[in-house]
């Protein structure tokens, strides 16, 4: 490398600082992250609004729901799939309402393979194919490991009363955990390999988008399940974008978002964090139809969640300590 660079210029790099290096990086990534996004086509060139099928899976309420009201109001076939049948329907009603030409619901579990297997059948015979697919269905997990879940126990000053874990403490924790890793991986795995060669046989442009979490790509104090579980889903949609370059993937890394999702955490732990600056489903639908127009791979909302996810790799105990306070987590 010396004989390359001038030997000066090659002191003054090995001089440079952390945070010198960060002055210079940081902007030409934002330039060059600017520059490569105004070139991206707009997928709505490619197909019209109203000749878009789309498919989302979770859509019995919360986000799921709202991004099926806004594909319909655009005029979008729409086909919707959740396990609530009667919420379900009511959402397909509203769709139809919205401006859907179609409205198809699919009552399953879009973790078991003869449900999702279903779903493409029927999608299949009444669309002729697929377009877009919406995966927004998980569930979240509220406790900490050990002390919540694992039910092992703590004296008055914060110490552990046992350095042996129960079997059914553990036994429990391994029941939990398959439950959120159902739910948050098998589900999202289960159905991208079941529509990713229709997407790819029968779209002029295929787009898969992924309602993940903040969660998935920062560790928090009471979440080690959910932080995992998600994480887990998003790194296997990533990874399907390389396998795959045929199909747009995005990904939506949310802050917490209003609505009751964790009144079904796994472990019925209670909400610890405050709820009153939630994100509005309105919002995350907004940005995730136009990452799915924009063909935006990874969409960190709110905006200030890219810092702290930067800082995480800097100064870790910062984002720590920060957990700790979200969570009124001591």
């Amino acid at each position: 490398m010396s004989s390359i660079i001038n030997p000066a210029i090659l002191e003054e790099l090995q001089n440079l600082s952390r945070a010198d290096y960060l002055s210079i990086l940081v902007p030409l990534a934002i330039v060059g992250y600017v520059g490569w996004t105004s070139l991206q086509k707009d997928r709505r060139t490619v197909i019209e609004q109203k000749q878009e099928r789309v498919f989302v899976v979770g859509a019995s309420s919360g986000i799921g729901r709202q991004i099926a009201l806004d594909y319909a109001a655009r005029g979008a076939i729409v086909a919707i799939m959740g396990r609530r049948k009667v919420e379900l329907e009511t959402v397909g009603d509203e769709c139809l309402s919205a401006g859907a030409p179609r409205a198809i619901s699919i009552v399953g579990d879009f973790a078991v393979v003869d449900n999702v297997l279903k779903a493409r059948n029927v999608i299949k015979k009444e669309l002729g194919g697929l377009d877009t697919l919406i995966v927004s269905a998980g569930v979240s997990a509220l406790q900490p490991l050990l002390t919540g879940v694992a039910l092992a126990e703590r004296d008055s000053n914060g110490d552990f009363t046992s350095d042996a874990p129960s079997r059914e403490g553990i036994q429990q924790a391994q029941d939990v955990a398959a439950r959120a890793m159902t739910s948050n991986y098998v589900g999202p795995l289960v159905t991208a390999t079941t529509f990713i060669p229709m997407l790819e046989l029968t779209s002029k442009a295929p787009a898969i988008l992924l309602i993940s979490s903040a969660a998935a790509i920062m560790p928090a104090p009471t979440r080690s399940l959910y932080c995992s579980t998600k994480g887990a889903s998003l790194l296997l949609y990533q990874s399907l974008a390389i396998e795959h370059p045929k199909i747009q993937f995005s990904n939506i890394i949310a802050a917490t978002v209003e609505g009751n999702f964790r009144a079904g955490a796994v472990d019925s732990g209670p909400v610890r964090e405050s709820v009153t600056r939630a994100l509005t489903r309105k919002y995350v639908s907004e940005v995730c139809v136009d990452a799915i127009d924009r063909g935006k791979r990874n969409a960190i909302i709110p905006g200030s969640y890219r810092v702290a996810h930067a800082l995480y790799w800097i100064y870790p105990n910062l984002i720590h300590r920060l957990g700790r306070n979200k969570y009124n987590f001591t």
